[in-house]
């Protein structure tokens, strides 16, 4: 079972910090990180099918809501990659959001925005993927 290096994954995770909130119980931890990869790769299924689809009244509070909980997922295990790219999405949704329908080149304009915040969002879960993957997770 391979632990990483200090420093190694400072981007992805505080393996120092992660390792305190679970009372310096790596086999718990691994154990958290594998849950999270779950969950995370549920709400991305769940970001993908929104934009995927023709955009509603209710589509950017589904990736506000899926965001938000990859958000606080990612905080408890010192993810901070995956935090502020959860974020920044979150925000960029939020934002979308309190735009009227009608305005429709505003509502381009932000959805770009949202789109360019999910690419973001995806390159830190890529990247989380292959810490877990590194670690034996």
């Amino acid at each position: 079972m391979a632990s990483p290096a200090t420093g190694e994954f400072s981007d992805v995770i505080d393996w120092t910090e992660a390792m305190e909130q679970c009372g310096d119980d790596e086999d718990f931890l691994r154990e958290l990180l594998s849950d999270l990869r779950g969950e995370i790769d549920a709400q991305i299924v769940k970001i993908d099918d929104v934009l995927k689809a023709t955009t509603n009244d209710q589509s950017f509070l589904h990736i506000m809501r899926a965001s938000h909980v990859i958000k606080g997922a990612s905080s408890n295990l010192m993810c901070q990659q995956l935090r502020e790219g959860a974020t920044n999405l979150e925000q960029a949704a939020a934002g979308a959001n309190e735009i009227s329908r009608d305005d429709e080149s505003a509502l381009e304009a932000a959805t770009e925005q949202v789109k360019e915040k999910y690419a973001e969002l995806k390159k830190a879960v890529d990247e989380y993927h292959a810490f877990l993957k590194k670690v034996g997770v």
